[in-house]
């Protein structure tokens, strides 16, 4: 019979699950996607039941693909953060509002002017993308589904309570709700009182490698997953991302391309800035601050879908964009596409295409697509380095690095290597390691990182082309700077409102 760990990541439109052995060897995935309803602008939801399903049909086909496959030990990573009132049942009250959503602009603000040392009282400055102003406007606008809220969950603890019937919290989501202090030792009193919620509504909170619970026996059935398996409290997907590319120490940073870009940067819990969202990982002897996030993955696919109608394969236009110079023929592109976190956070912010003419192409389209989310990875860089966190190399996972052209694109504007791993999956890598810690399979996560990392190719920067880059990115951030009040007188035209 073959013992295996197994990983599982909800990410922003699909669950990923692996078994992989403690050394770290993939041996089987699964996969399942799901939909994200945006109902406005900004206003971003998913349904809790559709993680669930997926997970399953994840699970159940990673499990249907080992015979006889023993499961040590599962713990669960995803997107983040979240916002899921649930009821006493265990059941959602209302949709999910996810990390995209930024509804709760007004409340945030309203935080920020209420408690204006909020970066220093919680190691992050007040944004819509926490849960604290999320919870001020469901409690403003949904005061009906509040009074009836047992707890606010995150999407691990959501999906650990289907699978053990046991409500729990780790740890890196818990310093993303906004209302803990900054050492993560004890909630804010001042922010409680500010959003007006009671700390009873959120379960125990757990380290990412502390035992939660035992499979059930309806759950067993459903996902595949043996009754009485251990599960772990789980992680935020950047942070088990990190895991899984080793980064670990100051100066290598893990870059995961998806949806969005994270960047995750270890620091010995020292640092702090508004401009990074400060998390800790909770795992023994190492903090991660995740230190930014762009828009850029989602940007090449909306270009693909919305602009070319799907009529050339992502692959072609790649293909062909290779065939245009840097500079993109005179292109540069904003990727600010949902608003932007790290290091603007200005929720007006939108693409932009700037250069255009009749001679235009979609390969420089894509092009500068790829070039313009090099850029804002550049501004995250920048801060971090300015802050006195090194940045040596970057590590970059996820479904991304099979794009050649991006990654040498990255090496060339960022002026470091960017290395590929041998097998990139992502978050549920680092998640499998964190069942493995939990069960003590490893003395210390080091141990079990420092084995099963292996780089397949490293991207090392074209100079001519890194001189030519250093320029055009301020054009990038010149660009940005010109715009940026327009963006926010913009905002208030958006939507029409004029009788039909």
């Amino acid at each position: 019979m073959t013992s295996l760990l197994l990983g599982i990541d909800i990410g922003t439109t699909a669950a990923k699950a692996v078994l992989v052995t403690p050394g770290g060897q993939v041996i089987s995935e699964g996969r399942a996607q799901y939909l994200t309803e945006h109902l406005a602008v900004n206003w971003v939801e998913q349904n809790p039941e559709e993680w669930w399903r997926a997970l399953c049909s994840a699970t159940l086909e990673a499990v249907a693909k080992v015979p006889g496959v023993k499961i040590l030990g599962v713990a669960i990573s995803s997107q983040a953060p979240t916002f899921l009132a649930v009821d006493s049942s265990g059941d959602p009250l209302r949709p999910a509002l996810i990390w995209m959503d930024r509804r709760a602009e007004k409340e945030a603000q309203e935080i920020a002017n209420k408690i204006p040392n909020i970066a220093e009282l919680t190691g992050n400055r007040a944004d819509p993308y926490y849960v604290a102003a999320k919870i001020l406007w469901f409690i403003r606008n949904e005061p009906e589904l509040y009074a009836k809220t047992k707890y606010f969950l995150q999407i691990p603890g959501y999906l650990n309570f289907r699978l053990t019937g046991k409500f729990g919290l780790d740890k890196p989501h818990a310093s993303l709700l906004q209302l803990r202090t900054a050492d993560q030792d004890g909630w804010s009193k001042e922010l409680l009182s500010t959003v007006g919620v009671n700390p009873e509504l959120f379960p125990e909170i757990g380290d990412c490698s502390q035992l939660l619970g035992e499979v059930g026996t309806k759950a067993s059935i459903e996902s595949g997953i043996p009754a009485g398996t251990p599960i772990f409290f789980g992680s935020v997907d950047g942070a088990s991302a990190a895991l899984e590319a080793g980064a670990i120490d100051p100066g290598i940073v893990a870059e995961m391309t998806g949806t969005s870009t994270v960047l995750i940067m270890p620091t010995d819990g020292t640092v702090r800035s508004e401009a990074f969202i400060a998390m800790s990982h909770a795992i023994p002897g190492r903090e991660l601050q995740l230190g930014a996030m762009v828009a850029s993955g989602a940007s090449v696919q909306w270009l693909h879908e919305k602009i070319l109608g799907n009529k050339i394969s992502i692959e072609q236009l790649t293909k062909g964009a290779e065939n245009v110079n840097p500079g993109s023929d005179g292109l540069l592109f904003l990727p600010y596409m949902m608003g932007e976190r790290s290091p603007i956070w200005n929720t007006n912010a939108r693409g932009v295409f700037f250069g255009l003419s009749l001679t235009t192409t979609p390969e420089s389209m894509v092009r500068a697509v790829l070039e313009g989310t090099a850029f804002a990875l550049l501004h995250n860089i920048e801060i971090a380095r300015s802050i006195g966190l090194p940045v040596d190399e970057i590590r970059s996972i996820g479904g991304g690095t099979k794009n050649g052209l991006w990654n040498q694109i990255k090496a060339d504007v960022l002026g470091i290597p960017v290395a590929i791993l041998r097998e990139s999956i992502g978050a549920p890598i680092g998640s499998a390691f964190i069942a493995g810690l939990g069960l003590g399979l490893y003395p210390d996560i080091r141990s079990a990182v420092t084995n099963a990392v292996f780089i397949a190719n490293r991207y090392v920067p074209n100079s001519k082309n890194h001189i030519y880059y250093t320029d055009r990115y301020q054009r990038f951030r010149g660009l940005y700077e010109s715009l940026k009040d327009e963006f926010d007188l913009s905002a208030k035209s958006a939507t029409y409102g004029g009788n039909s």
